[in-house]
């Protein structure tokens, strides 16, 4: 169900289950913004989503997700507008701030997924009240219009736009045709390869993230933080930095020391100028070496192979992995005695908004929290903490402030993809698999939940299901255990969170298995993945990427598949791994079924996205420690994938579907890095066990 506002514009809102008596946990809509205080009606519904028709002939849907280039409002202005017959560039979707009730995360490959029920009923609503206001108008059933290109037409030709309708609209409880969305088989929007709303104004600059904004007041603002991870301050010496040309303030934070000053240029300047002693963070005796070796004492034993069965097994080491977004991470904050506003982008505003409170000792009422947009995240605006210093930084320098994070700042301190050990055992008996085992350890981050001291770290095992498994395919008992090693290291969900992993480590030892049985590597898997669709995939890329055709020396195909949120995806890979030093990926073919494909351009962007994840993860993109430290401080030496590692042939191939959606965001990430990782180790015959191969 869906309802409207009390306002001169068509404004509808899907229930969000708060009393009637008030509006709480939505903004106020661009109709109420400039006219009285509306009454909400409502239900039950978490997406809290609103749609409003301006007179402006425009239709604004205030999105509860945030964009952070994966293009969900492009998707969700494609929903809008195939059910109310708009056009797409009619279509605004700005993004909500944090709100008090509903669902504001953006995560999980979710935010289609969820949307897409609610975006449609929400748009096929509004045209119901729309047609049936023109209908009133000119005296017509109902039934003889239809819509097209934001407006209503009657049979005889005469035309309304939205706009125009929306005042009398908004009074209609009861339209006069039906308010259900279309079936699938009359989608003439949802489905078509589509550019993104957005476009134009990313590459021309008229995009504003956070660090384009200007907040009255606000200074740029930079941290000097310490050597190693969780440091602290024993001493500064600020006076050269205060007297300093264009520093307004140095205040101490529990990271450091801040920097308030007129530019970015002389913030840096006096940061720098600081003498600052520092206290060694507690993980200051351990390195990369010692990590390892805790993480493989962790692994839980995988326990007796079936007797007279033969074994094939394996251990593999995957590094730290650092987020590393395009756009660095900044937040602005002003913070005063009563309230507060932050801007910055947060994949969860509502919790965010909670912390921020607490932080700085306000109600969580007095703190308003403005969504922006963000160059790119991947799991890393999931956690708030540049937002949760500018408001604290904001509060003691007492102004407004503009915090940037540099690139060092976020790949020494920021949130990082845990390393992990994995140690996987497959049981084959007559030709074929009759057991496969997988236990892995990895770091965990819940000395922060728990306020866990770890000088150094504690190993503790803990029995019990992995997130992932190969249930995927027909490997008779499938078993699975997970252990971790507790470290005070900063540590946040990177895309495709375990699966990333998991399966890659799984795929290669599918890999082993079917060459240990003198099978071809696809062949094995057909003949011994449990779904279908994951059979249709395999299919469409080894067929479409030539599975099997000779390559010259040091020169080969691999391939990999995965299933999670609902989708499917497989991968082929080719490689030259003449330098196996310097392996170039030369060719990416991969096929996903994720049910009804919104924008099928976008698909095709993200999957892009996910090979050169699994091309730089499994080659050569990691974080070293060093004595406590992260060695790595910008993309010179955190080497991600650049444009001359990149596959110079890629092509995706989206199955057809009309089922639900399923999520698509982070699927291709264990596709991708699983056929990369197979592919590698046939052009140089070797077991690839430690992850980047080049590290």
């Amino acid at each position: 169900m869906v309802y409207s506002l009390a306002a001169s514009t068509l404004t509808l809102a899907a229930p969000v289950g708060c009393d009637t008596s008030s509006a709480e946990g939505v903004e106020p809509t661009a109709a109420q913004a400039h006219g009285p205080s509306r009454v909400l009606v409502t239900g039950a519904d978490e997406e809290m989503l609103v749609l409003e028709v301006t007179a402006a002939n425009k239709v604004v849907v205030r999105l509860p997700r945030v964009e952070v280039g994966q293009g969900i409002t492009t998707a969700v202005a494609m929903m809008i507008a195939e059910e109310l017959d708009a056009r797409l560039v009619d279509v605004d979707i700005p993004l909500a701030e944090a709100r008090t009730k509903g669902n504001q995360y953006t995560g999980g490959s979710s935010s289609v997924r969820s949307l897409y029920g609610p975006a449609r009923a929400l748009a096929a609503t509004a045209r119901a009240r729309l047609v049936t206001a023109a209908a009133r108008r000119w005296h017509l059933p109902a039934r003889s219009l239809r819509t097209r290109d934001t407006m209503v037409v009657a049979p005889d030709g005469r035309t309304a736009t939205f706009g125009s309708l929306t005042a009398a609209a908004a009074g209609i409880r009861r339209p006069d045709v039906s308010s259900k969305p279309k079936p699938a088989s009359e989608h003439k929007v949802i489905g078509r390869p589509t550019g993104r709303i957005d476009a134009r104004d990313i590459v021309t600059g008229k995009a504003k993230y956070t660090g384009d904004l200007e907040v009255a007041g606000a200074k740029p603002t930079v941290v000097a933080r310490p050597p190693t991870l969780g440091g602290r301050l024993v001493s500064v010496d600020d006076r050269a930095a205060r007297a300093m040309p264009g520093v307004h303030a140095v205040v101490k934070v529990a990271g450091g020391v801040a920097v308030v000053a007129e530019s970015f240029h002389h913030a840096f300047k006096a940061r720098d100028a600081l003498r600052i002693t520092w206290r060694p963070g507690p993980l200051a005796s351990l390195s990369d070496a010692a990590i390892r070796s805790r993480l493989r004492a962790a692994v839980p034993s995988v326990g007796a192979p079936p007797r007279g069965s033969a074994q094939v097994e394996g251990e593999f080491e995957f590094a730290f992995v650092s987020h590393a977004p395009m756009e660095v991470l900044t937040a602005v904050a002003d913070v005063r005695a009563d309230r507060a506003e932050i801007w910055f982008s947060s994949q969860t505003p509502m919790d965010a908004r909670e912390s921020i409170a607490s932080a700085i000792g306000l109600p969580k009422s007095k703190v308003r929290v403005h969504v922006v947009r963000g160059g790119g995240s991947f799991g890393r605006r999931l956690n708030y903490d540049a937002a949760i210093e500018a408001a604290l930084i904001s509060k003691a320098a007492r102004r407004p402030v503009k915090l940037m994070w540099s690139r060092g700042d976020d790949i020494r301190h920021g949130r990082m993809r845990g390393a992990s050990h994995h140690r996987i055992r497959a049981s084959h008996e007559r030709g074929r698999v009759v057991a496969f085992s997988h236990a892995m350890a990895s770091v965990s981050e819940s000395y922060e939940r728990q306020g866990v001291t770890a000088q150094g770290g504690v190993s503790t095992v803990a029995a019990g299901p992995l997130p992932s498994d190969s249930g995927l395919y027909n490997f008779g008992r499938v078993s699975g255990s997970s252990g971790s090693v507790e470290l005070a290291m900063p540590l946040g969900a990177w895309r495709s969170v375990d699966s990333g992993t998991m399966r890659t480590a799984e795929e290669i030892v599918v890999d082993e298995v079917a060459a240990e049985l003198g099978k071809d590597p696809v062949a094995f898997r057909r003949g011994t993945l449990r779904n279908k669709a994951v059979k249709a995939v395999l299919d469409k890329v080894a067929a479409a990427g030539h599975w099997g055709r000779r390559l010259p020396s040091g020169q080969a195909q691999g391939v990999a598949v995965h299933e999670e949120y609902g989708s499917c995806v497989a991968c082929l890979v080719e490689i030259d791994a003449t330098d196996p030093k310097n392996p170039r990926v030369t060719k990416v073919v991969m096929a996903a079924d994720v049910g009804t494909a919104v924008n099928p351009r976008g698909l095709e962007a993200q999957l892009m996205g996910t090979a050169v994840d699994g091309i730089s993860t499994v080659l050569r993109a990691g974080l070293h420690i060093d004595r406590g430290a992260v060695r790595e401080g910008s993309f010179a030496d955190f080497r991600y994938a650049r444009q001359q590692h990149s596959p110079l042939h890629f092509e995706a191939h989206i199955m057809p579907s009309r089922r639900e959606p399923g999520g698509a965001g982070e699927l291709g990430v264990p596709a991708a890095a699983g056929a990369v990782a197979n592919a590698y180790a046939r052009a140089t015959r070797t077991k690839p066990r430690r992850f980047p191969i080049n590290f």
